[in-house]
């Protein structure tokens, strides 16, 4: 159970960015097309995730990035990573503040309640802080049952989207270039993404197989991949390519379904909570653990640095819901693909000492994998000075 709940825990990491923002940036290129593009993204993200799952396993301290970088890749690449982590943990921590503020605010409005969004995402932000310093334990279980939950309302929606499905709308799209393909990579890059918590969950995790901690990756990647494609159909099945690409915040996807009932719109709004809060859970564990690990082990300055700063940032950064994305897309690359792939190639030469556990993992593809995942690193490189 503590396997499945982690793999749970991965995959909630990835899905309260893509279920929110993938069906308004790939709308416009149609079903098929984005299918590809998932596809290949999933493929590079995943064997990226089991990388740094490799070389977590194969250092003596794998708590946070931190640790796991300086065994692997000396003070510099340290100071590096922990740069890049720090930089898209806040990123991610803003986004998804500001994806709760508006559905919270959305919500008080329906009941003539007007609470401003800055405040109704500093509530949640640190009522959730209190959960994450309590333990990865309490972490999980809410997680499990969040989690749960969610994928019952999704299976709520997509039965009753099912049966409105206009299969002209799978094949239509708007008028895009390659450029504009590329461009909108970064945010389904960083949508697939949830490699922050591999350290924390691998350490959680610390006597499992590693076979079990392969299974549990690629679990935890393949669920964001089915729920997002079975979402991208339902949603561009019933509102067309034309109206999504006009949405700009999430609050706007949940009223474009206001014509088909209220309780759809209900259950859509409760189901897009619940993807934010479940990434809002496994990001802030990683921001945490990551302070604990590189700054202090004091728990009211890791809870200020975890919850407080972001929350100053995000009131900075209001209505910037994709773009947040589309910057931790950027960083991503560094952190989530060529970061990993270092350290690979660091734990993976002779001189490297491996630690006296026998629990010890290899990623399987050799340096053909280890040179694709570099050139897919360049590709989403490249894709975010497209824009």
């Amino acid at each position: 159970m503590k396997l499945f709940g982690s793999s749970l825990i991965l995959s909630g990491t990835a899905l309260g960015a893509g279920m929110l923002a993938i069906p308004m940036v790939l709308a416009q290129f149609g079903f098929v097309l984005s299918l590809v593009l998932m596809l290949i993204i999933f493929i590079g993200t995943t064997y990226a995730t089991l990388l740094l799952t490799e070389a977590c396993t194969k250092t003596e301290t794998s708590s946070g990035l931190s640790s796991v970088a300086l065994a692997t890749l000396g003070v510099k690449g340290k100071y590096a990573m922990n740069l890049f982590f720090y930089m898209l943990l806040l990123c991610m921590m803003v986004a998804y503040s500001l994806g709760i503020g508006d559905l919270l605010h959305k919500l008080f409005l329906s009941f003539g309640i007007n609470v401003a969004n800055p405040i109704c995402y500093s509530i949640f932000s640190l009522l959730m802080g209190v959960i994450v310093i309590s333990g990865k334990s309490y972490i999980d279980k809410l997680n499990r049952v969040l989690f749960i939950l969610m994928v019952v309302m999704l299976c709520v929606v997509i039965a009753s989207l099912f049966s409105k499905i206009n299969l002209g709308y799978l094949t239509q799209t708007a008028n895009f270039t390659l450029f504009d393909l590329v461009k909108y990579s970064t945010v389904i890059f960083t949508s697939f993404t949830s490699m922050v918590v591999i350290p924390s969950l691998v350490e959680y995790n610390k006597d499992a197989t590693p076979k079990q901690l392969r299974n549990m990756v690629l679990l935890g990647s393949a669920i964001p991949l089915l729920c997002y494609l079975t979402w991208l159909f339902a949603i561009v099945g019933n509102l067309g390519t034309d109206q999504i690409s006009q949405f700009n915040h999430i609050s706007e996807l949940i009223a474009a379904f206001s014509g088909h009932s209220l309780l759809l719109k209900g259950v859509i709004s409760v189901f897009s909570a619940l993807a934010l809060v479940t990434s809002f859970l496994g990001v802030s564990m990683a921001l945490y653990d990551q302070n604990r690990d590189a700054i202090s082990e004091h728990k009211g300055l890791c809870f200020g640095l975890t919850f407080v700063v972001p929350l100053l940032l995000a009131s900075i950064f209001s209505n910037q819901f994709v773009s947040m994305l589309d910057y931790a897309g950027m960083i991503l690359v560094f952190l989530a693909i060529w970061g990993p792939l270092a350290m690979a190639v660091q734990v993976r030469k002779p001189q490297h000492l491996l630690p006296e556990s026998s629990l010890i993992y290899t990623v399987s593809g050799g340096n053909i994998g280890l040179i694709m995942t570099f050139f897919f690193g360049v590709f989403i490189f490249v894709s975010w000075f497209v824009q």
